[in-house]
């Protein structure tokens, strides 16, 4: 047993005569911890792009709110009315009449020929 850990401690397994394929282990392991470590990272990466835009999504839908809630000011009746009395034009006292135009019915091609 001691001399086991002795053994370990003074790394012969990596000097010895069958160490290729130990020293293919301890690649291929140093190998996968770096591929893990690149994925973690471009995980993170992604983790915070997506808060990112998130935080812009929030942003941008604020945003919206307010420039429709301004709209919707600017479109009433009576913000357009106190906009044109500046420029002295008054809302009309006549109230609209609807007018109606009726379309002449087409006659067809034998209605035409018999007249």
């Amino acid at each position: 047993m001691k001399s086991g850990v002795f053994s370990i401690l003074k790394a012969r397994f990596l000097i010895n005569d069958d160490a290729v394929k130990n020293w293919r282990f301890i690649v291929f392991i140093i190998l996968l911890a770096i591929l893990m470590i690149a994925n973690t990272q471009r995980y993170e990466q992604k983790v915070f792009e997506i808060a990112k835009l998130n935080n812009e999504v929030k942003e941008l839908r604020s945003e919206f709110v307010d420039r429709r809630s301004e709209l919707m000011k600017l479109k009433m009746e009576s913000t357009i009315s106190d906009k044109m009395q500046e420029k002295q034009i008054y809302p009309s006292t006549v109230p609209p009449t609807k007018i109606e135009v009726k379309k002449e019915e087409e006659k067809s091609f034998f209605k035409r020929i018999w007249q």
